[in-house]
């Protein structure tokens, strides 16, 4: 597992205190994939809800609140694949 994952794992943790409804993947291009579930979050690469794809940079500026889920969405620097709904409920847990 790559360092960018384990830190991802533990940022998300603490942003999804209470879990996330549903099952999401974070696709990282090059680093690897991680799940959020009602558990929380955990490096792993199964079928989720909606998966959700971006670069290292990307995915970083999401989880340090310096880009906007939306906005990374809006401009092609993040992708979404499946439940559009799963994806707006992640997007509001994460700010």
């Amino acid at each position: 597992m790559s360092d960018v994952v384990t830190e991802a794992v533990a940022a998300l943790n603490a942003k999804l205190a209470g879990g996330f409804s549903g099952t999401a993947k974070f696709a990282i291009k090059g680093e690897g994939s991680i799940m959020i579930d009602e558990s929380g979050a955990r490096a792993g690469d199964e079928d989720a809800d909606v998966t959700l794809t971006a670069s290292t940079e990307t995915f970083k500026a999401i989880l340090d609140g310096e880009l906007n889920p939306t906005t990374a969405f809006m401009t092609g620097k993040l992708s979404v694949d499946g439940d559009m709904g799963a994806a707006m409920r992640l997007s509001g847990v994460l700010g």
